[in-house]
């Protein structure tokens, strides 16, 4: 499958001959307390933060916006703007708080981003995509410096958008591309809509793949099962995968990545372990300043399926609210799940 040439600047995180699995930047979703948890279920994945405004970084709380735990590695940070010389400072800032990548947008349709003119209005503007990512990349010294798009916008013919967006990638030295697989429409539907309404085209992902074969193509869009991605990756070609809200609402799916994507032995999850994990990791975050449930609120989706899920997010839902709220309530959460016999809950 792999016939690219990765630059040396990618490292181990694009160089390896299987494929990526990534786990989406959301925003509102992938804060540091998502990532940390979801790095308990897997070593492997590549996870990526909630986009963060270039602004912000250059003026706001940069220690809140950029600090993360060091077991959430490999780790990347997704940037928006479209200025290339805050990009580039922005990058040289974050460079200081070790990200294994930094991430441009160019696929986001919110109000937000529309109305400073970057995310996935940059599809228009693939020019000023390509000297964004050059400031980037310049700032950015041996980090891996990526892009994630989509197919285009509006009425964008998609062959001609997503050519002219991935060449000036490839002009500012980047070849790692992500696209999720539809266009945004940014006059007529929402941010939800866009999310579900354009149809997926995978087989155009496929056509960028075949066009530029030294690049890394990566899949991103409606992918909802471990094993059926890794098919659909094959057979279109393509370098990896990224997952968004299956990831962050069946979080379970997140352990058979190692084992499915990156060949290491089959282990199912240990949900006493994790549940230990997460319960001393909520201690400190409370010991800081910070609430139960700023944790716990990405914790909803697991287990679902199993005996004892409804009331393990009612549970969870209810009770992790308050100022108050202590580390143990996740245990007692888990106390109503029904695991197998060998893994029964405390």
């Amino acid at each position: 499958m792999k016939s690219r040439k990765p630059n040396a600047a990618e490292g181990d995180l694009y160089g390896e001959d299987q494929p990526v699995f990534a786990v989406a930047p959301m925003i509102d979703w992938t804060d540091r307390h998502c990532r940390f948890f979801h790095r308990q279920l897997t070593a492997k994945a590549l996870l990526y933060t909630e986009m963060v405004v270039a602004d912000a970084i250059l003026h706001g709380p940069q220690e809140k916006l950029l600090d993360h735990d060091a077991a959430e590695h490999p780790v990347a940070l997704q940037l928006g703007g479209s200025d290339p010389e805050k990009l580039g400072a922005a990058v040289t800032v974050a460079r200081e708080w070790g990200y294994d990548e930094f991430n441009l947008n160019v696929g986001c349709p919110s109000d937000r981003v529309q109305s400073g003119t970057f995310g996935a209005c940059l599809m228009r503007e693939p020019e000023r995509v390509g000297d964004c990512l050059q400031a980037m990349r310049d700032a950015a010294n041996e980090t891996p410096v990526t892009v994630k798009c989509r197919l285009g916008v509006d009425d964008q013919d998609i062959e001609e958008s997503l050519d002219r967006l991935a060449d000036e990638a490839i002009r500012a030295g980047v070849s790692v591309i992500w696209v999720h697989a539809r266009k945004a429409w940014l006059e007529g539907l929402s941010p939800k809509e866009n999310r579900d309404i354009p149809p997926l085209d995978y087989d155009r992902v496929g056509r960028l793949k075949r066009r530029l074969p030294n690049v890394f193509v990566g899949l991103n869009g409606g992918l909802r099962s471990v094993a059926v991605a890794n098919e659909t990756i094959a057979d279109l070609e393509l370098d990896g995968m990224m997952f968004g809200r299956a990831a962050y609402q069946t979080p379970d799916l997140l352990s058979e990545v190692d084992h499915c994507i990156y060949g290491e032995p089959e282990r199912a999850i240990d949900y006493p372990a994790l549940i230990a994990v997460m319960e001393d990791y909520a201690a400190r975050h409370i010991a800081l300043g910070g609430r139960l449930n700023h944790i716990t609120r990405h914790m909803v989706g697991l287990f679902n399926g199993l005996p004892g899920a409804r009331r393990w997010r009612q549970v969870l839902s209810t009770k992790s609210t308050g100022s108050e709220a202590k580390p143990a309530i996740i245990r007692e959460a888990f106390s109503h799940i029904r695991l197998d016999a060998n893994q029964e809950a405390a």
